[in-house]
C-alpha cells in the first residue's frame, strides 16, 4: 500500500463506517458511543501487547482541562508505572519550540521571515545558496531549506560501525561536537535543492533556528527556552539531569537500552525532554490563543498540491474542514506524537519509551482511532458514502459536489481519498475503490502517488495493460518511484512468461 505519507510525514490509518447522518455539526450528530477513558486505555494497551513499547504516556486537553493516562513500565530491570511526571524524551518536537522561539522574535519585530540565514551566522556563508537563491529563516522552519539532515554526517558515522553500536557512535559523536565546529563545517556543506522548493527532514536547519534566535536575542537558547516558553507555560526544564530520577529508560527497537539524546548542538532538533504534565501545559498555551507568536507558527508558511507547513507544524485539514497541526518525535529510545485540533480546542500528546521505523505511524494510528471512536465518523463523509451505495460510484465528483451543498465544509485531502480506495479494496469492493482512486487523480493530477495507488488498483483488478500505464505515468511524475518500477517490471516479466 503506497498511501501518502504525512510529516514527518507519516502514514496514518482511518477507519470508515456506514452510518448515515443528517446536517449539523461533527460533534452534534456522530458522537462516538464509547468514552475517552475506555478508548485509551484500550488503544495502549493493544500497543504494548504488540511488543511496540514498555512504557506510554498520554496527556489529553479538552476544553482546557488536562487528563493524563499511564500504561506500562519505564524500566524493564525494575518495572515501575509511569505517571504524568515521568519525563521523556520528544525527539523532533523540539524543532516546534525552537521555532516558537522565532516566532516571537518575529512578532516583536526583531527579524523578518524572509531574512537571510547569513546575516546572523559568523563568517563567510556564500555556500548557502543554491544559483543565487539564499537559505532563509523562514526555509528552516518549514524544512525547505535544502540543507543535509545532520552535521556530523550520520551516514559516515555509521560506516564499518556493527549496527547495534550505530547510535552509541553517533551519539557520543554528537556529545563531542561543539556549536564552534558546527559553524566551521557549514562552511563546506551544499544545498540539495533551492531553498523554499522542496520539504526535507533536516536537524542541522533546526539547530541554525536555534543558533539564530540566540543571535537575533543576544541570550543563548537554553536561556531563551526557559524565560519565554517553560517558565510562562509552567513548565519544567527540558534540558540538563535535574530529573533524571523521573527519566524512563529508552530502548532500541532490539530491546537493548538507548543511549540518550541530549548533546548541547542538537538540542534545538530533537534533544528536549519534557513529562506528560509538562506536554499538557505546551498544548494549554498552543490551544488557548490570542499569542500572536503561537499565531504565527500555526499559519500556513509553505504550501504544495498535498503538504501544508507551518513553523515546524505539520497542517492537515480534517474531512469537517477543521485545521489539524501535528509533529512526530523519535531518538534512539523514544517515539512521540503531538496532535492539536484548535478549532475543537483539544490536543493530544504521545511519549513513549520505544524507538522503532514503524511507532510512530502507530501513534499517528492510535490518535486518529481515539478521534474517530470518541468523536465518531465525519458526518459530511458518512453522507457521501451513504450516497455513492445508492446512486453508484459512476460519477464520483458530481456526488461530492451535490453532497457538498449540504455539508459545505466536507474537506477530502488526497491522502484521505487514497486511504478510502485502499479500505474499500479491503472490503473487496474494487470497482468502487477504482472509482474512488480515479477521482483522486482527477483532483491531483500532477501527484504520482495518487497514480501509484490507482495502478495497485488496476493490477488488483486484472486490468495489466492500463495498471502499466498508470504506473508509468506516476513514475513520470516521480522519478523516484521504486515501487512504480517494480510493478512494471512484475507485470511485464509475467506477461513475457505468458507469450
Amino acid at each position: 500500500m503506497h498511501a501518502m505519507q504525512r510529516s514527518p510525514y507519516l502514514l496514518t490509518a482511518l477507519a470508515f463506517s456506514l452510518a448515515a447522518a443528517l446536517p449539523a455539526t461533527a460533534r452534534e450528530v456522530a458522537p462516538g458511543s464509547e468514552d475517552m477513558q475506555t478508548v485509551i486505555r484500550s488503544e495502549a494497551e493493544a500497543l504494548i501487547k504488540q511488543g511496540r513499547t514498555d512504557a506510554i504516556s498520554i496527556a489529553v486537553v479538552r476544553d482546557g482541562k488536562a487528563t493524563f493516562y499511564n500504561f506500562g513500565t519505564i524500566s524493564r530491570d525494575k518495572p515501575q508505572a509511569p505517571t504524568k511526571d515521568t519525563v521523556y524524551e520528544i525527539g523532533s518536537i523540539s524543532k516546534t519550540f525552537g521555532s516558537l522561539l522565532l516566532a516571537q522574535s518575529i512578532v516583536a519585530g526583531k527579524a523578518k521571515p524572509g531574512d537571510e540565514l547569513r546575516q546572523f551566522l559568523p563568517g563567510d556563508y556564500s555556500n548557502l545558496a543554491f544559483e543565487g537563491k539564499p537559505v532563509r529563516l523562514i526555509d528552516l522552519v518549514t524544512t525547505t531549506s535544502g540543507l543535509p539532515d545532520n552535521l556530523p554526517d550520520f551516514s559516515a558515522l555509521a560506516k564499518d560501525v556493527p549496527p547495534d553500536q550505530i547510535s552509541l557512535k553517533i551519539a557520543q559523536a554528537l556529545n563531542a561536537y561543539s556549536q564552534a565546529t558546527l559553524l566551521k563545517d557549514l562552511q563546506s556543506v551544499s544545498l540539495a535543492t533551492a531553498p523554499g522548493s522542496t520539504p526535507k527532514h533536516s536537524n542541522l536547519a533546526a539547530e541554525l533556528v536555534g543558533v539564530s534566535v540566540a543571535k537575533i536575542e543576544g541570550k543563548p537558547f537554553d536561556q531563551l527556552l526557559a524565560t519565554r516558553i517553560e517558565k510562562p507555560f509552567g513548565m519544567q526544564s527540558g534540558i540538563g539531569n535535574s530529573r533524571k530520577a523521573l527519566m524512563a529508560t529508552g530502548y532500541k527497537d532490539g530491546g537493548a537500552v538507548a543511549p540518550a539524546l541530549d548533546a548541547p548542538v542538537i538540542l534545538a532538533a530533537g534533544g528536549l525532554h519534557y513529562s506528560a504534565a509538562d506536554m499538557a501545559r505546551y498544548i494549554t498555551a498552543q490551544l488557548k490563543g490570542g499569542n500572536a507568536a503561537i499565531d504565527l507558527t500555526h499559519q500556513p508558511a509553505w504550501r504544495s498540491d498535498n503538504k501544508t507547513i507551518g513553523y515546524n507544524w505539520v497542517i492537515n485539514t480534517t474531512m469537517d474542514g477543521e485545521t489539524r497541526l501535528s509533529h512526530t518525535g523519535g531518538t534512539f529510545g523514544f517515539s512521540s506524537l503531538i496532535d492539536l485540533y484548535p478549532d475543537a480546542d483539544y490536543g493530544i500528546v504521545f511519549l513513549t519509551n520505544r524507538s522503532s521505523g514503524m511507532l510512530q505511524g502507530q501513534l499517528w494510528q492510535m490518535s486518529d482511532n481515539i478521534m474517530r471512536r470518541v468523536w465518531g465518523e465525519s458526518p459530511g463523509f458518512s453522507a457521501l458514502k451513504t450516497t455513492l451505495d445508492k446512486v453508484g460510484y459512476a460519477h464520483v465528483s458530481d456526488t461530492v459536489a451535490q453532497v457538498r451543498k449540504t455539508w459545505p465544509k466536507l474537506t477530502l485531502s488526497e491522502d484521505d481519498v487514497n486511504l478510502w480506495g485502499y479500505a474499500l479494496l479491503k472490503q473487496k469492493r474494487t470497482p468502487e475503490a477504482l472509482a474512488i482512486f480515479v477521482y483522486n487523480t482527477e483532483q491531483h493530477p500532477k501527484s504520482g502517488n495518487a497514480f501509484d495507488s490507482l495502478g495497485e488498483a488496476r493490477r488488483a483488478a486484472g486490468d495489466i495493460p492500463q495498471s502499466i500505464r498508470d504506473f508509468r505515468t506516476s513514475l513520470e511524475l516521480n522519478p523516484q518511484n521504486e515501487n512504480a518500477r517494480k510493478q512494471i517490471a512484475e507485470m511485464e516479466a509475467a506477461d513475457g512468461k505468458k507469450s
